[in-house]
C-alpha cells in the first residue's frame, strides 16, 4: 500500500478483495445514514459549536474608551 502525505493514520488491511472492501464501504454508508436519521440535527449543532465556540460577551462600559 502506497501512502500519500495527507492519508489518514488509519491503516487498512491490504489483503481485502474489491468485494470485501465494497462490503465494508456499504456497511459504513448504512451506519452513516442511520446516524444521520437519528442524530443529524444534533450532530450539525455539535459541529457548529466546535467550529464557533460560544464566546462570552464582555460587559458594556459606556465610560471605557475605545
Amino acid at each position: 500500500m502506497t501512502r500519500r502525505r495527507n492519508d489518514p493514520a488509519l491503516r487498512l488491511p491490504e489483503h481485502w478483495s474489491p468485494e470485501q472492501a465494497l462490503a465494508v464501504f456499504e456497511c459504513l454508508q448504512a451506519l452513516r445514514a442511520a446516524l444521520w436519521a437519528m442524530y443529524g440535527e444534533q450532530a450539525q449543532q455539535a459541529w457548529l459549536d466546535q467550529l464557533q465556540p460560544e464566546q462570552e460577551m464582555p460587559e458594556f462600559d459606556p465610560d471605557e474608551p475605545f
